[in-house]
């Protein structure tokens, strides 16, 4: 990737995409931003609105697209997929998903890309599997935003219970970005003391925590049931996720990342810690969990493998 030109295509540009093309908007990230989605007009008509924003924040070439202009993007983002509606878990959309994305996958590599994928849509971790599969590319050059939404909701929670900046707590949701995901308590940190520790301090019993964790996890059902959908939070995450990729920070973030014996796992993509740099992911933290944190790892990679191995079966009948 060229340090003074860098490219980012979006594919989908529904309520995800499009907070994401702002958030790019306004940290001056990248010189040139393609949208691609099956409802054209829309593309051209956010390309037109986002490009005002250049004038106050830093300039860049914003216009509606298709798959061909991957063929030199350093960052192929995709949000493309059937939304979660009320009542839905993120496992219902898989079927649906699955087609749309070998709809996506196939001609981007086709154009001649050869950059990074970074997933959003929904299963995240089946459909970042997927598109590995799909793209026949290296593991770490496809990265999903795994737990980074999550990640982020726990940290928010926890500091509005401890009166601190979340930005402060160092603590991550594992697992499936959906109903089997869990937060490694028993490892975060607050200032480098454990977080279990902090919180008895202030009063916070065991309970509380269990209850701020399930809240965690169950936020997005309470933000579709109020607002039709979520966006602005992982948008925030997936720009974060695009900017340690452009400044090659080799940042540790929570990300979708492909495991290679880590928790004891292979063959997956799952949330955990990773390093991510101009190369993709550089790495995954192995957080040290407990043993009873090893058996929810353990059982949320179970279900993700399962319905992945259905959900791909089903697309290839």
């Amino acid at each position: 990737m060229s340090k003074f030109h860098q490219k980012v295509v979006l594919v989908g540009d529904g309520a995800v995409g499009s907070a994401y093309a702002f958030s790019l908007m306004q940290q001056g990230l990248a010189e040139e931003l393609v949208i691609v989605d099956v409802i054209k007009e829309r593309t051209r008509g956010d390309a037109l609105d986002l490009e005002d924003a250049q004038v106050f924040t830093a300039p860049k070439k914003v216009y509606s697209g298709d798959y061909s202009d991957a063929k030199d993007a350093d960052l192929v983002v995709i949000t493309a997929g059937a939304p979660q509606k009320p009542g839905e878990t993120r496992l219902d959309l898989v079927d649906k998903n699955l087609k749309i994305l070998s709809s996506i996958v196939k001609p981007v590599v086709d154009s001649g890309f050869d950059g990074i994928f970074l997933v959003a849509a929904n299963p995240v971790d089946i459909l970042t599997y997927a598109t590995w599969k799909f793209s026949g590319f290296p593991k770490n050059r496809v990265i999903g935003s795994g737990t980074s939404l999550d990640t982020s909701r726990l940290r928010v929670a926890l500091g509005k219970k401890l009166n601190l900046d979340p930005r402060s707590i160092d603590g991550y949701i594992l697992g499936e970005h959906g109903d089997t995901e869990f937060a490694a308590y028993d490892e975060a940190t607050v200032g480098a003391k454990p977080l279990r520790q902090v919180a008895e301090e202030h009063g916070i019993t065991d309970a509380e925590l269990a209850e701020i964790e399930d809240q965690t996890m169950h936020k997005a059902y309470e933000i579709i049931n109020t607002k039709g959908a979520t966006y602005y939070g992982v948008a925030t995450c997936l720009m974060r996720i695009t900017k340690a990729i452009f400044r090659d920070e080799n940042a540790i973030l929570p990300v979708g990342a492909a495991l290679d014996g880590e928790y004891g796992l292979d063959d997956i993509f799952i949330g955990t810690p990773g390093i991510i740099n101009a190369t993709g992911l550089a790495g995954v933290i192995e957080v040290p969990l407990s043993e009873t944190e090893k058996a929810k790892m353990k059982a949320s990679a179970e279900t993700l493998k399962k319905v992945t191995q259905e959900g791909l079966a089903a697309l290839n009948q």
